[in-house]
């Protein structure tokens, strides 16, 4: 039974921020159990079912006691739960900085102003871009951030169309990552640099100091 203030969580836990315009910064994620979207390139799928149902107190109270002020709100795919909006506004209440990684896939009406969105817009070769829910696009406020995963050439030439279709750099930050298994990072920042294209090139940190590891 799904009880109201409560959550399910995969796991609570201090890294240094490896993604977004945050990157480097020491980070609280909390990591929402369940995903309706299946990415080829996944890397939390073990985040897809199990977890733990945790009240609100109780996910305030570990927060705290680890002490960062910049929160990550990840998954799996957080939207997925009906109280996940509520408890962003309760989180951000706290005066924590408050972010939320999401697919894209949900409305993001109704999440509160202050938290950060990165909305990450689904590729041909994540297969799930018919998931895309482009009305979330006018949502997007000047502070959040859209996010496009990167697997070959061909995805990088559909994210260009994508970018100037809804003019994405004038709406807020773009980031480009390329999907480590499939594209090389210095090939997807040389098309960047070629194309001039006003994005950000980004590349997961935390996965070039520990690895693929989770809970980092």
């Amino acid at each position: 039974m799904v009880l109201k203030d409560t959550l399910k969580i995969t796991e609570i836990f201090s890294s240094i921020q490896g993604e977004s315009s945050k990157v480097g910064l020491p980070s609280t994620f909390i990591r929402l159990t369940g995903c309706p979207l299946r990415c080829q390139y996944c890397d939390t799928s073990y985040a897809f079912t199990g977890g733990k149902r945790v009240s609100f107190a109780e996910i305030f109270s570990k927060v705290e006691s680890i002490g960062n002020k910049d929160i990550c709100v990840t998954g799996g795919e957080p939207l997925a739960q009906n109280e996940a909006k509520r408890f962003l506004k309760e989180l951000t209440d706290l005066e924590y900085h408050v972010s939320l990684e999401t697919s894209g896939a949900i409305a993001i009406d109704n999440i509160d102003s202050r938290v950060k969105i990165v909305m990450d817009i689904k590729t041909p070769d994540s297969g799930e871009v018919s998931k895309n829910d482009w009305s979330n696009i006018a949502l997007m406020k000047k502070t959040d951030e859209f996010k496009f995963v990167i697997c070959s050439n061909e995805d990088y030439e559909w994210s260009k169309i994508i970018l100037r279709k809804y003019s994405l750099d004038k709406k807020s930050i773009v980031l480009f990552s390329p999907c480590s298994e499939t594209m090389k990072a210095s090939h997807l920042a040389d098309l960047i640099l070629k194309d001039q294209l006003k994005v950000r090139f980004q590349i997961q940190l935390h996965k070039i100091l520990w690895g693929d590891v989770s809970g980092r």
